[in-house]
């Protein structure tokens, strides 16, 4: 057993180790190459699955060697990660929040300061865990979204003293360690087809992820320092850096991960550092000189480098992907800034006694303030023409479900607007979503009127059996489980909507980041199980012919049928098309017409689409009736020049609240 610590409570030193050093430098190496250019290492993301290992095992050997000499101190432990992790993380986090605020919109730069103030209190996955799903923001323009993995790491390092000094007088550590490790793992898998969101940011999913590094130090801590290396050392370090780089090759971000595949990478790196300092691939490669060098700073360089990669697809036109040699040399100015707050910044703070611990927690404090400030509007950015706000405000302008009271069926959860008797069920996509303002503001306004309505949807799930998209596995049993409860007796009326232009329009399907995936990634599966796909196909036709087939097996069950047909869509429509000028100098959102032309492709569209309804006995809901002119020429904008859409493909909240009237035959009681 190694000696106890001279000092009284003192943390133990693990010993250094070169290696661990070069593994790290795989570790943000894979990481940053996958964030600038996916296509040249498609599994680099797993990078941060080995620095969890790499954190579960320096942080557990301490542990360790603290508990088993002359104790462990919490308070010297905290101090020590907040001269560790804070100097870069405060000055990273200063700049980001400095340059969002001359760059980013009004919005963007409210999303900005909760960020800030979610990494400064640790629970920036948990945040960003809330904010997935549909409508969220592309995740490459995110500054600060790469921090979710710190605060994972943070987190665990609350809960894991705790749990280890209180197993350490029980004894059985390892028996313990072993438990925690196989729940976190079963919960890992057990989530990640069917909520993939929670699995990728919950730190109980990630748990055996840093407990595999804990168990391996506790079988180096027992084995005591100077013990010869393992049998077979040399084949672990082969075998570690092979497992690494077949999770580099073989993974992609489209796999369900982290699940069975993570394994790759975390079996990887417990092999490496099982291995030791002296195999031979360690010694060589991984305790070289340049690899070591990049392990020295790869937590600045982790930090700096995306918020570099966020910046440069801002500051692009419709946030595309900026050119190759913007990305690279993102990277490059990323290691100098990584090289100079490692030499200028941590190592002079690393070492530091109470005053630099207090001065680090003080500035996280007043940077989490500022953030909240940001986020509560009380701190606006530099480009906040009242013109340009107008335009966040309408992009801003969609709050489904809130007021609406969840419910449960067959599994899947749904929303309800309660009213009387008649129960009115809405099926589709966030083109159904939209319109919830209406369905509000008539239980607002006529609540003995209002039937009781039942939202059953999911955005970009279309309503038709058997029009699939493979990202996304809910949609059919969500759709499934939909069409159950439309088959009970309860249920007299029931809607289908969707944003037919997105699915069927092939030729012309709106370019928008909130617009579904393209009609290439959708298909129809007959009974065969034959693909038709949409673009390139003929998926079209049968998905038609498949949702013909459903408004009459509704009608003939006794439902009232109706279906919800399309508002125009495309980038005339879009507010943020508007905004003219640049990021860098000054912006302002130049003046439209109130009106647009409907595209002749969705104006043939929509007559199918009435056609199709009345064949099958449904009643068609018909929006363009308010929305478009005998011209085709179409509303985008009101009197006073605010939008009227939210993007690209859909209403803003405030005008369907008031202009949606078209839909209260479905949603309110027949007249008596």
């Amino acid at each position: 057993m190694p000696p106890s610590p001279a000092k009284p409570h003192s943390l133990a030193h693990p010993t250094y180790r070169p290696d661990i050093d070069g593994l790290r430098a795989i570790a943000v190496l894979s990481v940053i190459v996958f964030h600038a250019s996916p296509r040249w290492l498609p599994g680099g993301f797993v990078g941060v699955d080995i620095f969890f290992v790499i954190s579960g095992f320096l942080i557990s050997t301490i542990m360790f060697g603290s508990l088993g000499g002359a104790g462990f101190s919490y308070a010297e432990f905290y101090a020590r990660r907040i001269r560790r992790i804070f100097p870069g993380l405060v000055l990273v986090l200063a700049a980001t929040l400095a340059f969002g605020w001359w760059v980013l919109l009004a919005d963007e730069f409210r999303q900005l300061g909760k960020h800030v103030l979610a990494s400064a209190a640790f629970v920036a996955n948990l945040v960003l865990w809330g904010e997935a799903g549909y409508f969220d923001t592309v995740v490459e323009t995110k500054p600060l979204l790469h921090l979710w993995s710190l605060a994972v790491e943070e987190q665990f390092y609350i809960f894991w003293p705790l749990l280890l000094t209180l197993a350490w007088k029980r004894q059985h550590l390892l028996r313990w360690m072993g438990v925690a490790v196989i729940l976190s793992f079963l919960l890992n898998v057990g989530l990640v087809l069917r909520h993939p969101d929670a699995a990728f940011y919950m730190p109980l999913t990630r748990v055996w992820e840093l407990g595999a590094g804990a168990m391996l130090a506790w079988v180096a801590w027992k084995r005591g320092a100077g013990a010869p290396a393992l049998p077979g050392h040399q084949w672990m370090g082969a075998a570690g850096l092979a497992c690494i780089a077949a999770g580099l090759a073989l993974i992609d971000r489209h796999e369900a991960f982290p699940g069975f595949w993570a394994l790759l990478p975390v079996l990887g790196a417990c092999l490496c550092i099982a291995a030791g300092p002296q195999a031979w691939f360690n010694r060589r490669l991984l305790g070289s000189r340049l690899f070591v060098w990049f392990g020295l700073i790869s937590y600045p360089l982790y930090l700096w480098h995306w918020p570099l990669l966020a910046y440069a697809r801002v500051l692009q036109d419709g946030f595309m992907d900026p050119p190759r040699a913007v990305r690279w040399g993102a990277l490059a100015v990323s290691v100098l800034l990584a090289w100079l707050t490692f030499r200028f910044v941590e190592r002079p703070l690393r070492h530091g006694g109470r005053r630099v611990v207090a001065g680090l927690a003080g500035a996280m404090v007043l940077l989490a303030l500022v953030g909240a400030a940001a986020q509560m509007r009380w701190l606006g950015p530099r480009n906040d023409d009242p013109s340009i706000q107008a335009i966040m405000n309408a992009s801003a302008d969609w709050v489904y479900p809130d007021a609406l009271k969840p419910f449960t069926f067959e599994g899947q959860r749904f929303e309800r607007i309660d009213g009387g008797p008649r129960q009115v069920l809405l099926i589709g996509d966030s083109h159904v979503e939209q319109f919830r303002a209406r369905a509000l503001a008539l239980a607002e306004r006529r609540p003995q009127d209002v039937s009781t309505l039942l939202f059953a949807t999911r955005g970009a799930c279309p309503p038709i059996p058997d029009l699939i998209e493979d990202r996304d596995p809910i949609c059919g049993e969500r759709l499934a489980a939909a069409l159950d409860l439309a088959r009970t007796p309860a249920v007299q009326a029931v809607v289908i909507g969707g944003c037919w232009s997105c699915y069927f329009d092939v030729s012309q399907a709106p370019a928008a980041a909130s617009a579904p995936p393209p009609p290439d990634h959708y298909y129809y599966r007959d009974a065969q199980g034959q693909r038709h796909m949409l673009r390139g196909g003929d998926g079209v036709p049968q998905s038609m012919a498949a949702l013909g087939r459903l408004l009459a097996e509704l009608r003939a069950m006794g439902k009232t049928t109706y279906l919800l047909l399309n508002i125009p869509v495309g980038p005339d429509f879009e507010p943020r098309s508007r905004l003219t000028g640049n990021r860098l100098q000054a912006m302002t959102a130049a003046p439209v017409t109130p009106m647009a032309p409907l595209p002749p492709s969705q104006a043939a569209l929509h007559a199918q689409l009435r056609q199709l309804a009345l064949a099958n006995g449904a009643i068609p809901l018909d929006p363009m009736a308010g929305l478009c002119r005998p011209d085709g020429q179409c509303v985008r904008a009101d009197a006073t020049g605010d939008p009227v859409y939210k993007d690209a493909t859909h209403l803003r909240a405030a005008y369907a609240r008031e202009a949606a009237t078209f839909l209260d035959p479905a949603l309110l009681a027949p007249a008596r």
